[in-house]
């Protein structure tokens, strides 16, 4: 309903003088009736409107006008010479109002206290600030012009009448209220974080004023509010009431409860505070609100939370270690401790897993690797769940592994912390090598995924690469492989991890086998065409010498058996690649041998026997999987059932060390027998043929690696590796010094150790030999006149 003023409409057909006393009074009914919430029609507002517009515009002496009137053409009338604007008098008069109506409001208010204050404030507030909206958008030709001149002929202290009526409540209610005001405001939070239920809207009401009232007085063009206000009388209060209320509760909680119980209570809390800060509270004050909150429940209580920290990885409580990593990441810097512990325990956690299996992990490498992957993998499940795969604590989870991989109980035993790129490198050989336990593709995939976890931590890579390649050239050789799939994917992960340098002569094998068996091919071929009878299943390898970690064989009488074969093939060679010499592997060759000589229940006994070089075959009822040297021996007993061990070894001039290895395997496959113990072979201890050998299987493995070739070859792989690594430092040398020309001794050790710590860590003993080394062969000298400094000698 609309209430009429009694107001008249006044004829403006042209510019008049219009004092202010004859609309003053209709205009200030008028602005009663807006401050009392008493309703008004629209044509009334209108009324006012035009009132203020045509006293705004009226004819006045130029001695009337004072200072602030300014002369400005009227677009609505471009015929006259322009519109008079005027305005001091009514915003004198409009100032008056204003101050009278706070100063009658300020009395009712000044007796009250808590919350009856801010029910109070918030109801005068609100109804003052949609007032005074009201009576701005009605003096808006003033606001729009004289008080637009007023700014920028830089007069202070004139606002637009909005604005002058925020500045009339600030300066004129709010500074002599806002104390008990904001006291209450700060007794009602109190009460809320103590548990009751409280009106919000208050807190709400009063913290949306003191964010209105902030003008920017000296750029009242600028938009967004000051905020000086709201800090000054609330923020500043509010923040130091905060920290004395949780100073205090949270000393109180953690005397009758454990951190854990503890940590709960922050996290809900700080939840707390946010809510607090989005539905009461202005969003500025989130950070200071936040940090402060942090101080003092989180970082005040560090020394706590680190020793509960341990005790959390101990009892394996991941949620609350997760909990716990949430509230310290909060604190700059705070996560630096909990990294340590983390990786300390990590470490301590491995060395005691491999501590407890080590005299089987020592050799078996499964038991090894998996004792690492079991360590790693619950480790790497805290840190991806429970801190969030943070990188700090992924960097602790790796330097941790790397600890307890490269010296353990196992390498100690080893005395070498080569034993576990050793290890690794064998339990891939385990997962490669053909085998009724292979898994599927998939799960072989994975597994070896796995394994390159545990490479990543390895330092000496070079040791695994030699004892890797080793396993995977005698895989290749004897067609060992389980899935040549697999093996590309095994290289194929490592020279991502190290480069292609690292897999050179990996990848350079696969091709030699892929040649040779097209060799094969042809070989046969050529054999078909010269009809030459292909008497026996003779095939080749032929490998680069280069590229296959195999050292020459010795020679050795081979069988004649195999000679014709031999010797067909080396003519063939030598025809299709004049200048190439093939060196024969006699000690990486196998075959079989089939055989009837054996008592059986059909008692036959044919004593008929044809080998193949690489793969000799015997016809006959039992097949023998045999290695050459093994082969040799057996087939003298072609020509008698007994020998002494002498006359074996010159016969077959294989050397007498590898020779009681040889008999020492088939005695124990019980093809032969002698009458003196195993351990006390002599020269003239005679080993006779056992014709009553029997076995379960027809086709029977004895081709069993000989101890004193396999301490031989892990010595010489050894001896390898230490020789490789000093070629390496040298080149590294040589590199650094021919790029710097002129170097510090001390640089110079960084610089290698940088270089070469992807491949291995470099001995700085062996750094300074490498040194001494090149400086002998002129590639550098030292320096006259300066200590330790290495020059260049190109």
């Amino acid at each position: 309903m609309s209430r009429s003023t009694g107001m008249t409409s006044a004829n403006t057909p042209g510019l008049k003088h219009i004092d202010l006393d004859q609309i003053w009074e209709e205009l200030h009914t008028g602005i009663e009736h807006m401050y009392n919430f008493q309703s008004m029609s629209r044509t009334d507002y209108m009324i006012l409107y035009t009132y203020v517009h045509n006293y705004c515009t009226s004819v006045h002496k130029s001695s009337e006008w004072s200072s602030s009137s300014v002369q400005l053409k009227s677009k609505k009338n471009q015929a006259t010479s322009g519109a008079q604007l005027v305005g001091l008098e009514l915003y004198k008069k409009l100032r008056e109002f204003l101050r009278n109506y706070v100063h009658h409001k300020l009395q009712a208010g000044l007796n009250r206290m808590d919350e009856d204050v801010l029910k109070f404030y918030t109801k005068q507030w609100e109804e003052y600030r949609l007032s005074s909206k009201t009576i701005s958008g009605m003096c808006s030709y003033l606001n729009k012009y004289w008080v637009k001149r007023e700014y920028e002929e830089g007069r202070k202290g004139i606002f637009e009448i909005y604005q002058l009526a925020l500045v009339t409540w600030r300066d004129h209610l709010f500074k002599h209220l806002n104390k008990q005001v904001t006291n209450a405001v700060l007794k009602l939070i109190e009460r809320e974080r103590n548990g009751e239920t409280i009106n919000s809207s208050l807190v709400f009401g009063v913290i949306n004023c003191y964010v209105e009232l902030g003008l920017n007085e000296d750029e009242p063009g600028l938009k967004g509010p000051n905020l000086s206000i709201y800090k000054e009388s609330f923020e500043n209060v509010f923040i130091e009431e905060t920290e004395r209320f949780y100073t205090k509760e949270s000393t109180q909680f953690l005397s009758q409860n454990n951190i854990t119980e503890y940590m709960k209570k922050v996290e809900q809390r700080l939840t707390e505070e946010q809510k607090r800060i989005q539905i009461n509270l202005h969003e500025s004050t989130s950070e200071r609100l936040a940090k402060t909150c942090e101080r003092v429940l989180i970082q005040k209580h560090m020394e706590l939370f680190h020793a509960e920290f341990q005790q959390l990885l101990d009892a394996e409580k991941d949620v609350d270690l997760g909990r716990m990593y949430q509230l310290v990441a909060r604190i700059p810097d705070g996560l630096g401790e909990l990294r340590t512990l983390l990786e300390q325990h990590i470490a301590n956690q491995g060395l005691a897993a491999i501590e407890k299996c080590s005299e089987t992990a020592y050799n078996d490498p499964k038991v090894y690797v998996t004792t690492i992957l079991e360590v790693h993998k619950k480790y790497n499940a805290l840190v991806l769940v429970a801190f969030h795969n943070d990188s700090g604590f992924v960097a602790a989870l790796d330097k941790a592994c790397g600890r307890f991989i490269n010296t353990n109980a196992v390498t100690r035993m080893a005395s070498s912390s080569s034993r576990s790129p050793e290890l690794l490198a064998k339990y891939c050989d385990i997962l490669l090598k053909k085998s009724s336990k292979n898994p599927e593709e998939a799960e072989l995939e994975d597994t070896l995924n796995q394994v390159m976890v545990v490479f990543k931590y390895i330092e000496d890579k070079d040791v695994f690469q030699k004892f890797y390649s080793k396993m995977l050239a005698k895989r290749l050789v004897q067609h060992m492989s389980a899935s040549d799939d697999a093996e590309a994917s095994m290289i194929s992960k490592l020279k991502q991890a190290c480069g292609f340098e690292y897999t050179s002569k990996l990848q350079r094998m696969f091709q030699d086998i892929g040649v040779s068996k097209d060799l094969n091919e042809q070989f046969r071929s050529h054999l078909k065409n010269s009809n030459e009878p292909l008497d026996i299943d003779f095939s080749i390898q032929v490998l680069s010498s280069g590229s296959w970690p195999f050292q020459q064989s010795f020679s050795f009488g081979l069988p004649t058996e195999l000679e014709r074969s031999v010797h067909r093939f080396t003519s063939f060679y030598s025809g299709q690649h004049s200048g190439r010499k093939l060196n024969w592997l006699y000690n990486m060759s196998k075959g079989e041998l089939h055989t009837n000589c054996f008592k059986n229940r059909y008692d036959v006994n044919i004593n008929f026997i044809i080998c193949k070089k690489n793969n000799v075959f015997i016809t006959c009822r039992y097949t023998l999987q045999a290695s050459t040297f093994q082969m040799a021996v057996l087939l003298q007993f072609n020509m008698s059932d007994s020998w002494t061990l002498a006359q074996l070894t010159e016969n077959t001039q294989i050397k007498h060390d590898y020779m009681t290895q040889v008999i020492s395997i088939l005695l124990k496959a019980k093809l032969i027998t002698c009458e003196e113990e195993e351990s006390e072979l002599k020269p003239e201890s005679a080993v006779v043929l056992f014709m009553g050998y029997k076995n379960r299987k027809l086709r029977v493995n004895i081709n069993i690696p000989m101890k004193t070739e396999l301490k031989l070859e892990q010595e010489t792989t050894h001896k390898h590796i230490e020789e490789d690594r000093k070629l390496l430092i040298q080149a590294a040398i040589v590199r650094i010094m021919k790029m710097r020309k002129v170097l510090k001794h001390q640089q110079l050790v960084a610089e290698v150790l940088s270089q070469l710590n992807t491949r291995f860590k470099p001995k700085v003993n062996i750094i300074k030999k490498c040194i001494d080394i090149l400086i002998e062969k002129e590639y550098l000298e030292r320096t006259e006149g300066e200590k330790d400094t290495y020059s260049y000698l190109a």
